[in-house]
């Protein structure tokens, strides 16, 4: 049973990875730099500020910054408890993949996936009220992630459980920082 998940993780990996060409991988390298998105993150911060106010803003974005800190070693804890190959590295399917990016670390689970989620949907949850556009944020994670697919450097797999940890962390943070708005702020 699981020898038959992993093969259809690999088979669709090598096919997504497949669809890509050359005409797009410099596209697909610019999407996955974290760095080429801080324009995201900074009107992000902007409307946290101007929903919540310096204070109640500054708070939140300080809990942005130790959330993405919290999602990248939860995810290097489980990276490394796994020990799962990355496909760029894995003897068996490499040769049939797009490889544009070669990093040695491991696979499972994806940091680009849980962390982009986490912090979308917090964001979400956080500005809602606020913005009635701010849902478009969720593609940032979509297209976050499957740039790791069209690098040949996760699985499928990968990017999934790093989506569902990333909405169920995200909830929780949610959850906890409203509490603590009202015992600080409130």
């Amino acid at each position: 049973m699981l020898q038959d998940i992993i093969q259809i993780d690999q088979n669709l990996l090598i096919y997504l990875n497949n669809l890509g060409s050359t005409k797009w991988d410099s596209l697909w390298l610019f999407i996955t730099n974290q760095f080429f998105w801080s324009p995201l993150f900074i009107l992000i911060f902007y409307l946290t500020i101007k929903s919540y106010g310096w204070k109640t803003g500054g708070f939140l974005i300080l809990s942005m910054i130790v959330l993405v800190a919290f999602s990248d070693q939860f995810t290097n804890f489980i990276k490394n408890t796994v020990q799962r190959s990355r496909p760029n590295n894995n003897e068996e399917i490499k040769h049939l993949l797009r490889v544009l990016i070669n990093p040695q670390s491991y696979s499972f689970m994806s940091g680009h996936a849980t962390t982009s989620t986490f912090f979308s949907v917090y964001v979400l949850l956080l500005l809602k009220d606020n913005y009635k556009y701010i849902y478009l944020i969720l593609f940032f994670p979509l297209v976050f992630s499957y740039s790791r697919l069209y690098l040949g450097v996760h699985f499928p797999i990968d990017i999934f459980v790093g989506i569902l940890i990333g909405v169920t962390f995200a909830n929780l943070y949610f959850i906890l920082s409203k509490k603590v708005i009202k015992k600080l702020f409130i």
